[in-house]
């Protein structure tokens, strides 16, 4: 099987390629910047923000192979703050790194997989994209855009024989936690006294999280899946929890749960 995964430098995106080339799989994986190169894997140098150098990188893999079988779309950046202080320019960041860098990469495979009529796109969203997280808004709603797209691209594309999945991660240790990018001015932290106190508990729960290479294991599993489900979520029991109450309870119960949890 031919797999193209994205952000392959992340702590998910690096679990998930030594995993897949150790069960066989041909794997390439997109990267902006140099790292340790994982024995089996075929990098590609790609930026999601650069158009033409995800054309560049898929184009190699057709040129390699012919064909891609399954894309996983794990790029990503988060940034935590108050909404009322985030800037324009950094919610733009948000929103273009972790969806428009994966609709320009999906603009580029969907036709692949369209004309092979094979294949599985599976896109990473989070926990978050399932319920606004307190001073994770524009990361949430990033997520949140991704269900949208992958709900409607999922009955575009049932016709053509092509899988679409979403998976949702709780919180995992990985570097994730160190690259966030935060609000740190002191009007934010004067008006929203909550804020660094639920700052600790979100990188808390990060840093003590699941092991990515969890995640790399399931996904080494859902991609031989004949029929995939449209939704995973890998996350800790209480986590998996929280994404039931939010279906069943009603909307200013659930929002006490978490406000508490968050230490709001």
């Amino acid at each position: 099987m031919v797999i193209l995964i994205t952000g392959i430098t992340s702590g998910f995106g690096r679990a998930m390629a030594r995993k897949l080339a150790h069960d066989g799989h041909i794997v390439y994986g997109t990267h902006r910047n140099d790292s340790d190169r994982i024995p089996g894997v075929t990098y590609v140098k790609a930026d999601v923000q650069d158009a033409e150098s995800l054309k560049v990188a898929v184009g190699r893999v057709m040129e390699l192979e012919g064909r891609i079988d399954t894309l996983i779309s794990n790029a990503g950046m988060g940034i935590g703050g108050p909404l009322e202080f985030t800037s324009t320019d950094d919610a733009q960041r948000q929103m273009d790194v972790n969806f428009m860098g994966m609709v320009r990469l999906l603009n580029l495979v969907i036709p692949i997989m369209r004309n092979q009529r094979k294949g599985h796109i599976i896109c990473i969203s989070s926990i978050g994209g399932l319920m606004g997280l307190p001073y994770q808004g524009m990361y949430s709603a990033s997520k949140f855009a991704i269900e949208g797209y992958c709900e409607s691209l999922r009955l575009e594309l049932r016709r053509f024989n092509v899988n679409v999945t979403v998976i949702n991660p709780g919180d995992f240790s990985t570097g994730f936690t160190s690259q966030r990018g935060k609000v740190c001015c002191p009007e934010a932290l004067a008006a929203y006294p909550g804020y660094s106190r639920s700052m600790q508990s979100i990188e808390h729960d990060e840093n003590t999280g699941l092991k990515p290479d969890l995640l790399a294991r399931r996904i080494s599993r859902i991609i031989l899946k004949k029929h995939p489900r449209n939704r995973y979520i890998i996350a800790t029991p209480i986590q998996k929890a929280s994404v039931l109450l939010k279906r069943i309870l009603p909307s200013r119960w659930f929002d006490r749960i978490l406000g508490s949890y968050y230490r709001l």
